[in-house]
């Protein structure tokens, strides 16, 4: 799963538009253009698609956490990672939507993915701890897929349901 499937699912989930996603950068500091952003949300075999970047994806997840959460009060602006895992996006976007445990395993139980609370708080430890588990592709479609059928229930098909790329 690369960070322009996670772009356009996250874009499809909240309904985005091209404009608010370039205010979602702005907010975290970050200028893209119309264009950077449309060549992200292209599928891969478009000849004008243009891969995103680990720093791109980060800093729209930043922005998406402070537009959703507010500005900590005293804290600077981050810059956004270099180098981002998949562990990294799960834990911006709980962040972001404020998710706790539960709320967590119900967005995943929505798109029929079974864990345990303990699996899952695996995905939140240190790389070092002996109890920490990497983030799969499949975990993270799961878990966009559960995001897409909590906030746009009315949608009835998924266009990625088809898709077979990892």
């Amino acid at each position: 799963m690369t960070n322009n499937d996670i772009l356009r699912r996250l874009r499809y989930a909240f309904d985005l538009s091209d404009s608010q996603m370039i205010a979602t950068f702005a907010t975290a500091q970050v200028t893209v253009s119309r264009a950077e952003v449309s060549d992200w949300l292209k599928k891969d075999e478009d000849p004008a698609y243009q891969r995103c970047s680990d720093e791109r994806l980060a800093a729209f997840l930043n922005g998406f956490i402070i537009q959703r959460r507010g500005k900590r009060d005293g804290d600077e602006e981050r810059p956004a990672e270099r180098k981002l895992s998949r562990n990294n996006v799960l834990r911006k976007l709980r962040i972001a939507l404020d998710l706790k445990s539960e709320d967590m395993l119900e967005i995943l139980n929505l798109a029929q993915v079974e864990i345990s609370k303990h699996e899952l708080s695996a995905l939140f430890r240190k790389p070092t701890h002996k109890h920490y588990r990497e983030c799969q592709d499949q975990f993270m479609r799961g878990f966009l897929k559960g995001l897409q059928l909590k906030h746009r229930e009315s949608e009835t098909e998924n266009p990625w349901d088809s898709e077979t790329t990892s």
